[in-house]
């Protein structure tokens, strides 16, 4: 979006004749320098006020880098340095205005609202008893199927892995967690999960 300063290009372009001695106009490179000083100097100042002018911190660090860009082209025909903030809020504010002219309207007026209805959250409180029901009917369990059951869902083992922990084969994982799951579908304690 910013055409960003390059330095080298500036001096290779526009070399120094020795005849014109320290004359700052004729240097680019001394140009760059104070330049460059002003911008480490109020960066973070001309920063803040690029953020005030936008509601996303990139855009405002594009802004500030389209108006420097614009302080660095007129930097010549600056004769009041000490009005130099002034100048780059101006170019702020200018630009920000040229963009926000320049924007593509995305919305249009309508009867109804486009958003669908926003389905309700579920109750912390009801969700609390559920888990609190399902680690009941999971603590009835036997120890070989609660393990198996926990290791499986709980811990997320593939059925290789719990076997593995366990030390039996994986078909005895197979039919050990189905006849877990039978007894958990089969808990009246968990007929409103059903």
């Amino acid at each position: 979006m910013t055409t960003p300063v390059c330095t080298t290009a500036s001096r290779a372009a526009l070399p120094v004749p020795p005849s014109y001695g320290a004359d700052a106009r004729y240097a680019p490179h001394a140009r760059y320098t104070s330049f460059s000083s002003y911008v480490r100097a109020r960066g973070p100042v001309l920063l803040r006020t690029a953020r005030s002018l936008t509601a996303n911190p990139c855009d405002a660090e594009d802004l500030l880098q389209t108006a420097l860009t614009k302080t660095y082209v007129a930097w010549e025909r600056i004769e009041d340095h000490r009005a130099l903030d002034g100048y780059v809020r101006r170019a702020l504010l200018n630009t920000r205005t040229s963009q926000w002219r320049k924007r593509k309207v995305d919305e249009f007026a309508c009867d109804e609202l486009p958003e669908p209805e926003s389905v309700p959250a579920p109750d912390p409180a009801e969700q609390q008893v559920l888990h609190d029901a399902m680690w009941r009917a999971v603590m009835k369990l036997p120890d070989r199927q609660r393990a198996m059951v926990v290791l499986r869902y709980y811990e997320d083992l593939s059925e290789a892995q719990t076997a593995e922990v366990l030390g039996v084969s994986v078909g005895t994982v197979k039919s050990a967690v189905s006849r877990a799951l039978g007894k958990l579908r089969a808990d009246p304690e968990l007929a409103p999960v059903r």
